[in-house]
């Protein structure tokens, strides 16, 4: 696969993959069609848009980074436009796994989301430390699934997929149904709730008279060394005997029991991605 159609290029995602495409192998068409996006992307490489029509009809893959209540929208607008045997790369699961995506055997789809750079993993520059969602300077791994399509299309869309989240160390091939367990249902509905509840906290202790900087120093360091033992970073390392007491009196107050039960059932996992790609289902 040599030529693609970006779509979304001017986006905020759009950007970051057309920077990253510009230095890679392949020959990109860049399609935006807000005034906004199109000045954002010339700043940014330098690049011209073209139309939806040119730069699809004569493409091996259309990437599509656009929102996810967009993608079904888009990839039904485009898909007539769309040459037998092209791939079609979504870069979230929740459009493919709700059922979004139009119905053509003859077209691949073929969905990858970066895991961004790990807590564990150390760079090789304070810069690339620094960059926190990966893509730029920083190492991460990523995660693809060949959700339709010949088997020799996986490791040509996975080279896209390297080569628009790059740098990249491992790529783990997953199902649809997987990388929907990953997002939203472990990383958003788990990791990011949490990681917001434990900002609460802090803010709670800051309330109750601790110093701002003494609690955000406390909990960040805290998590940093709770983490290593609790994904076992950490050889050897274990949590006190006060620790495990206070965690074991914690659990209850804080979690529901079977919560992750509900969590991670398919339908709630089914529900939850098809919110996300049409927000008025929420309720």
């Amino acid at each position: 696969m040599t030529k693609i159609a970006l779509l979304g290029a001017g986006g905020k995602m759009g950007v970051r993959l057309a920077t990253n495409l510009q230095s890679a192998r392949f020959d990109v068409d860049h399609v935006e069609i807000s005034p906004e996006g199109r000045d954002r992307l010339t700043d940014a490489i330098g690049a011209d848009c073209v139309e939806p029509g040119q730069a699809i009809s004569g493409a091996d893959a259309v990437i599509l980074a656009v929102p996810d209540r967009a993608i079904g929208t888009v990839a039904h607008s485009i898909i007539d436009n769309v040459q037998s045997g092209t791939a079609m790369i979504v870069l979230d699961a929740a459009a493919p796994h709700a059922g979004e995506m139009p119905e053509r055997s003859d077209v691949t789809y073929f969905v990858t989301h970066p895991c961004h750079p790990s807590v564990f993993e150390y760079q090789d520059t304070v810069e690339a430390q620094n960059d926190y969602f990966g893509g730029v300077l920083a190492r991460q791994n990523i995660v693809c699934a060949l959700m339709q399509g010949p088997e020799e299309h996986y490791g040509k869309c996975e080279d896209v997929a390297r080569a628009i989240y790059a740098p990249v160390n491992r790529s783990h091939r997953c199902t649809v149904e997987q990388l929907a367990i990953l997002e939203p249902a472990l990383s958003e509905t788990v990791g990011a709730t949490l990681c917001l509840a434990m900002r609460d906290a802090v803010d709670e202790a800051v309330s109750r008279g601790v110093p701002e900087q003494a609690a955000m120093d406390f909990m960040l360091g805290h998590i940093n060394i709770e983490l290593s033992i609790a994904f076992g970073a950490f050889p050897g390392g274990k949590f006190s005997d006060g620790a495990l007491l206070a965690i074991d009196d914690a659990k209850p107050l804080i979690f529901n029991e079977g919560w992750l039960d509900r969590v991670f059932d398919p339908e709630a996992v089914l529900a939850s991605v098809k919110k996300i790609c049409d927000p008025q289902q929420a309720g």
